[in-house]
């Protein structure tokens, strides 16, 4: 009877803790039980992935249906303006260190300003990333291996998308900015309502609705376009209306060089840090692309969307890693912000445990209802098997990265990243795919390979102590 009541409690607990989560009252994570910090910060963080994950797939299911040059310029698009994807959630990071530190610290003002300075930096670097991509939109596709038709089809796409840059990098900023100031919850609700207005507006502007005409493509772009705008307009009411620990005001926005300096040098190796990983993979959808023609490109992409519908959460997790490094080694706790890291460890290989089981049994059902096209399919869940093999590593492993880049040390794991992904990764899907000739499935296979590598890294480094050091 006793054992029963003492479960009745645990699971009682355990709903009470993620409705507080729900509720998004803001919190002290530098003392009180680490595991229900974990839990009250990772549930809204893993949500506002799960959200994003949703977005990707919905682009991707609509678009697909226009056929498989359509599918493959938003694919060839989205692995180029992972650069963009890149430079904001490197700024991110570094944000997200610089305000959970100074939280940590109890300066909230202090936190508000380097905000600030992270958007005003971020904007500036985007106007260069937008006019460029808006100019050479055509060459792009072309350089990626793209066939004539692809190029035809999708170049006024990737127009649009580049010139939504400044968007995609506030988004993901002042998500960042909310996440390191423990406010979670504003986070989630901010990118859940860029992504639902998405969703609605995606088969309107693509298939047509009344008086609104059917724009094909181009609907997919303006639909992701409008919906991470109206966004950003929702974060920046919540930064001025002073209800938060991070309220902006007037005079922030006046340029302060000395905290410029010091965000610019966590954010540069950030941003190269994600830079290195986004450049990868488009070296890989590149080789796919020429091992295997616009099926193999097609059938690669649609799996990417699926895999990160569900390593997205799990990013999401790995987050709260970085929230509480920042915030406890901010009020000069590092073996809490340990502890934080190897908790939220567990929880994340658990969860991508049981992903991996799902890819492994049910990849075809799922793929199937991406596309009907036989040869697309086949690529697609190859794909996706080979790739989950390693995902309990890629759980573990971002948890580690996050805790580096929470805690200000952003080059640690930009070293761990060169020799992973370029170092190993794209010589090993080169060899494979070219050399030994496995087409497509070398590059598949490289991935998991590179993936562990980085996680091992990572893990003997972590467990050094080095980053509890590092002041910002």
């Amino acid at each position: 009877m006793q054992t029963i009541t003492r479960e009745h409690n645990k699971v009682g607990g355990f709903i009470q803790v993620i409705k507080e989560s729900l509720r998004g009252d803001e919190h002290d994570y530098t003392t009180g039980s680490i595991k229900r910090a974990v839990i009250l910060l990772a549930i809204p963080m893993m949500l506002e992935m799960i959200m994003e994950s949703v977005f990707a797939v919905v682009d991707i299911y609509f678009v697909s249906h226009l056929g498989k040059h359509a599918t493959s310029t938003v694919g060839l698009t989205e692995s180029v303006i992972t650069i963009v994807y890149g430079i904001a959630m490197g700024v991110s990071m570094a944000a997200t260190a610089m305000v959970a530190r100074r939280v940590g610290e109890k300066n909230y003002s202090e936190a508000a300003h380097s905000a600030v300075q992270a958007i005003i930096v971020s904007l500036l670097i985007t106007v260069v990333i937008s006019i460029a991509g808006i100019i050479f939109a055509a060459d792009i596709l072309r350089l990626m291996g793209a066939e004539a038709e692809t190029i035809a089809t999708g170049t006024v796409y990737t127009r649009i998308v580049f010139a939504s840059s400044a968007v995609i990098m506030l988004l993901f900023l002042i998500n960042g900015i909310f996440r390191g100031a423990g406010n979670a919850m504003m986070a989630m609700k901010s990118l859940w309502l860029a992504n639902i207005c998405n969703i609605i507006l995606c088969p309107i502007l693509i298939n047509g609705l009344g008086p609104v005409p059917a724009l094909g493509l181009k609907g997919a772009a303006f639909a992701t376009m409008i919906g991470r705008g109206i966004g950003v307009l929702y974060q920046l009411y919540h930064l001025f209306d002073g209800k938060t620990l991070i309220r902006f005001a007037r005079w922030m926005f006046v340029p302060a060089w000395d905290l410029i300096k010091s965000l610019i040098n966590v954010a540069w190796p950030a941003t190269l840090q994600f830079l290195i990983g986004s450049g990868s993979w488009i070296v890989l959808a590149a080789l796919v692309v020429q091992t295997g023609q616009s099926e193999a490109s097609a059938g690669y992409q649609i799996a990417i969307r699926i895999i990160m519908f569900f390593i997205l959460p799990a990013w999401g997790m790995s987050n709260a890693a970085a929230t509480l490094v920042g915030q406890n080694l901010g009020a000069g706790n590092p073996d809490r912000a340990e502890k934080s890291v190897n908790q939220t460890a567990k929880y994340n290989a658990v969860f991508m445990a049981a992903m991996s089981l799902i890819f492994l049994v049910l990849a075809e059902y799922i793929v199937a209802f991406f596309t009907k096209e036989a040869a697309v399919a086949k690529y697609a869940v190859q794909a996706m098997r080979i790739i989950s093999a390693g995902y309990v590593f890629y759980g573990i492993g971002m948890v580690f990265v996050n805790a580096f880049n929470g805690s200000g040390d952003t080059r640690t794991p930009t070293v761990i990243n060169i020799f992973g992904f370029w170092c190993l990764q794209i010589p090993l899907a080169y060899l494979l795919a070219k050399t030994l000739g496995f087409g497509p499935a070398g590059v598949f296979i490289a991935i998991p390979v590179a993936e562990t590598a980085i996680t091992l890294a990572a893990w003997y480094v972590f467990r050094k102590g080095k980053w509890k050091k590092v002041k910002i």
